[in-house]
């Protein structure tokens, strides 16, 4: 986990967390023993703590759960999506099918859909990378992919402490690509730093066993394929092409052979 998502919340309130959202409900005094924490002191954080107030609930039997699971697959995940599936999923959808379902969710999720042709167009043109991608990995993986985790349209903004907007979410196991598509050809250091910036609040929402791996992807360009700073931190992102995407992919799950 990196060191600006442990700074968000202090570690008691994240050690809570991931085990009520890696758990099927859990009651408080169950909390404490699997934590060897105090019980008082886990009753004042599950009523005070701003990431159980927007991440979790009570049950009627008083038992606590997470919005969204830590396993996959990740219950509660299709709530805030605009499409949420496996890779099998979407890849049996024709478009039609695909971009219907996406703006139903868009809707449900209130993701304004205003600028409706730029935005269907927007939607259209990361659905081909997308399956531009899944062509590639066909061709260039042994293991299969089918039942990875793909979401289009991730919002997740209930409140004021936990807010993510990404265009892509592709978990893969331990591993889940935050994908901003841009259709562009040249890399902006305002848009290197979107697409970075929910990185901390997906670890901690999808827990200390997931390493999130940021990307921007200008689908306008071709052959791009390399590390960006990330405006004001040490840290540097991979900006690629679309049809460069699988390169990112490798980088972390080492699929292609050196």
């Amino acid at each position: 986990m990196s060191q600006s998502a442990l700074r968000l919340f202090p570690e008691s309130e994240r050690a809570v967390y991931s085990l009520i959202a890696a758990s099927d409900g859990l009651k408080a005094r169950e909390i404490a023993a699997r934590l060897s924490m105090d019980r008082s002191a886990v009753n004042r954080l599950l009523v005070s703590s701003a990431l159980m107030r927007e991440m979790c609930y009570q049950d009627r039997e008083y038992a606590w759960h997470a919005l969204i699971r830590q396993a996959a697959p990740h219950e509660g995940l299709y709530e805030f999506s605009g499409w949420y599936g496996s890779v099998g999923e979407f890849l049996k959808q024709d478009e039609n099918a695909w971009l219907e379902q996406l703006e139903t969710g868009c809707r449900r999720i209130g993701r304004n859909l205003n600028d409706t042709r730029g935005l269907i167009h927007s939607f259209l043109d990361c659905r081909a990378t997308k399956m531009r991608l899944f062509a590639d990995l066909s061709e260039m993986m042994t293991q299969p992919f089918g039942d990875w985790e793909l979401v289009f349209e991730l919002r997740l903004n209930r409140a004021r402490y936990i807010r993510i907007y990404t265009d892509v979410l592709l978990i893969a196991g331990e591993k889940a690509f935050s994908l901003e598509f841009k259709m562009k050809n040249q890399i902006d250091p305002e848009e290197v730093l979107q697409a970075a910036k929910y990185v901390p609040y997906l670890e901690i929402v999808l827990g200390r066993k997931t390493d999130v791996i940021p990307a921007l992807v200008l689908t306008g360009g071709t052959e791009i394929y390399e590390y960006a700073p990330v405006k004001g931190t040490d840290y540097e992102i991979p900006v690629c092409s679309g049809d460069m995407l699988f390169n990112v992919l490798d980088e972390y799950l080492g699929f292609l052979k050196r």
